[in-house]
């Protein structure tokens, strides 16, 4: 099985370290700097898994989150804060995140979390 994902963060050094770090245990992985160019890559990329910055400049990753729930209501997302806002995270839970994490990122919780969404995703959970 391929296991795609998705990962969107206006900091484009965390995106490409990211990306080095998943597609080093075989993931298909693309990036996106932007809420706008999520929602693009959701769609042309067909993701299962995305892991998505809160804060963002123009459409932020609740936004985002809510269209990807609206239109691929299986694909998991995980919601990724810099600052760890009770109100931001229940938001996001309420709009359906899969899980959140903070900055900075524990790799390890990291690849075990996509992990286990990706199996959710594949049983259609």
């Amino acid at each position: 099985m391929i296991k795609k994902m998705l990962i969107v963060d206006d900091e484009i050094e965390i995106c490409e370290f990211l990306k080095i770090f998943f597609e080093d245990r075989d993931y298909k992985v693309a990036t996106g700097f932007s809420g706008e160019e999520a929602l693009e890559k959701v769609a042309s990329f067909q993701p299962d898994v995305v892991l998505l910055d809160i804060q963002m400049p123009g459409m932020d990753g609740l936004k985002v989150l809510k269209k990807i729930k609206a239109e691929h209501p299986k694909i998991k997302v995980i919601m990724v804060t810099a600052v760890e806002t009770g109100d931001k995270i229940e938001e996001a839970m309420r709009y359906g995140a899969d899980n959140y994490i903070t900055k900075p990122l524990s790799l390890e919780y990291l690849e075990k979390d996509v992990q286990d969404k990706i199996s959710l995703f594949a049983k259609g959970a």
